[in-house]
C-alpha cells in the first residue's frame, strides 16, 4: 500500500513541509490519524476551526444549505449572503461588506478599494504601507504586501505599490508616507510573522496619523478576527477602529470564506470594479452565519479571553521550568513560545509523538492557536503533553 508521503510526492506540488501525521477525523479539540491515534489539535487548521472540528451548528447549517442551494453567483440575490452581511455589519464598526473565498482575496479586495479611494480622494495615490514580518496572503500582489523577504525573493520583480516598514515603529510610517500613499495595512497582532503584539500606543498613533493625512487605516483581521484575541474583532481588543477590515480563517469555522468590510465614507468601489464567482456563495455564507451567530450568542470570545489567559499562564510556568524557553507572547488564544535556539523541529516532532499538534512558527518558535471552545481541562492535558515533549528535547 502506498504511503501518504509517496502519494503526495507522486501527485501533489510539494510546497508545504507537512508533519508526518495523516488526519482522517476530528471532533472538537481532538483529531485522529489513519492509525487511530488521538491528538489534541492546538493548530485548529491555522486558526480556522474556531469552534473546533465538526461543530454541530456548522455541520447542520452546511447539510441543510447543501440540500437546498449551493451556488448562484453574484448575478442573483441569496438570503444566506445578505443575512451574513447584515450580521457582520451590525456587530462591527463597518457599513459595507464584500465576500471572497480566502484571506488573500479579501486583502486583494481591500487594496483595490484603497487604490480606488486614492484615485478619487488622494490625487491618484496608490501606495499601501505595510509592516515587516507581516503576512497578507500568497497571491503575487499580497506577497509584495507581505513584509518578509524570503517570500518575496523567488518572485521578483513584484508588483509595485507596497512599502514595507518595521512593525511597531511610528517613525518608520512617518518617513514612508508620501503623496503617493493611499492607506496603511496592518495586522493588529502579527500572526505568521511571530505573534508580535504592538506597544500599547502604536495602533492609536497610526489611527491618528491616518486621520491627519487623509489615509485609510486597514486592518488585516484574517487571523485576529472572529474571537481569536478574546473580542469578536481584534480591533476591539485595542480600542482602535479601522476604516477597512479583512476577515477569513475563523469566519467560516472550517468552511472557506473571506470578506473585506469598509465604512461608508471610504467604500469607494463602484459597479464593475470588483467581483467573484464563488465569493459569498450560499453554502459558505450559511456556514459562516451559523458559526458567527454561535460565537456571539454564546459569547465565545469571552471564553477565549479567559482560557487564553489560563493557557498563557501554564506556558509561563513552563518557561520558568525550562531555561531554553525565552519568551511567551500573544493575546487571547493566539500565542507563541520562543526558544533560545533552533529546537522547534525537535519540539514539534516530540509533541507529535505525545499526541499534541503545534505550529512550527520559526526555527526557534512555536505557535499555539487551538479552537476557541477549548476547555481548561484540555489545556491542562495539552500542557502535560507539551511538558513531556520538552523533557525529551531538554538536552
Amino acid at each position: 500500500m502506498i504511503s501518504w508521503q509517496e502519494w503526495e510526492q507522486k501527485y501533489y506540488m510539494r510546497v508545504t513541509r507537512r508533519q508526518p501525521v495523516a488526519i482522517v477525523r476530528g471532533r472538537g479539540t481532538r483529531v485522529w490519524d489513519d492509525a487511530g491515534k488521538e491528538y489534541l489539535d492546538f493548530t485548529a487548521g491555522w486558526a480556522v476551526n474556531n469552534l473546533g472540528h465538526c461543530h454541530p451548528v456548522v455541520v447542520k447549517a452546511v447539510q441543510k444549505q447543501a440540500a437546498v442551494l449551493m451556488q448562484t453567483s453574484n448575478q442573483f440575490y441569496s438570503r444566506p449572503q445578505l443575512e451574513l452581511a447584515q450580521l457582520l455589519v451590525e456587530q462591527s464598526c463597518m457599513d459595507r461588506v464584500f465576500f471572497s473565498n480566502s484571506g488573500a482575496e479579501a486583502n486583494e479586495g481591500a487594496v483595490k478599494l484603497a487604490r480606488r479611494y486614492g484615485k478619487l480622494h488622494r490625487n491618484g495615490a496608490y501606495e499601501v504601507i505595510t509592516a515587516l514580518n507581516s503576512f497578507h496572503g500568497r497571491t503575487l500582489a499580497m506577497v509584495a504586501a507581505t513584509g518578509q523577504p524570503h517570500y518575496q525573493e523567488p518572485f521578483q520583480p513584484l508588483p509595485p505599490g507596497f512599502v514595507n516598514v518595521p512593525y511597531n515603529d511610528p517613525n518608520a510610517i512617518k518617513e514612508a508616507t508620501s503623496e503617493r500613499t493611499a492607506a496603511i495595512l496592518l495586522e493588529p497582532v502579527q500572526g505568521e510573522g511571530g505573534v508580535n503584539v504592538p506597544d500599547e500606543g502604536y495602533l492609536p498613533w497610526v489611527r491618528q496619523w491616518c486621520d491627519s493625512r487623509g489615509l485609510l487605516l486597514m486592518f488585516d483581521e484574517v487571523q485576529t478576527g472572529m474571537g481569536r484575541l478574546g473580542t469578536l474583532f481584534g480591533y476591539q481588543t485595542f480600542g482602535v477602529e479601522p476604516d477597512v477590515m479583512t476577515l477569513a480563517k475563523g469566519l467560516g469555522a472550517g468552511f472557506p470564506i473571506g470578506a473585506f468590510l469598509a465604512k461608508e465614507r471610504c467604500a469607494a468601489l463602484e459597479y464593475g470594479d470588483h467581483g467573484s464567482t464563488f465569493g459569498g456563495n450560499p453554502l459558505a455564507c450559511a456556514a459562516a452565519y451559523a458559526a458567527t451567530r454561535f460565537l456571539i450568542d454564546q459569547d465565545v470570545p469571552a471564553h477565549a479571553r479567559e482560557v487564553g489567559a489560563y493557557l498563557k499562564g501554564r506556558l509561563e510556568a513552563l518557561r520558568e521550568q525550562y531555561p531554553f524557553i525565552t519568551q511567551v507572547r500573544g493575546v487571547g488564544l493566539l500565542l507563541a513560545v520562543q526558544f533560545q535556539d533552533e529546537r522547534t523541529p525537535r519540539v514539534v516532532a516530540a509533541c507529535n509523538e505525545e499526541g499534541l499538534l503545534l505550529n512550527p512558527l520559526r526555527p526557534n518558535a512555536i505557535r499555539l492557536m487551538p479552537p476557541l471552545t477549548i476547555t481548561r481541562e484540555e489545556v491542562d492535558e495539552g500542557m502535560e503533553r507539551l511538558e513531556r515533549a520538552l523533557q525529551k528535547t531538554a538536552s
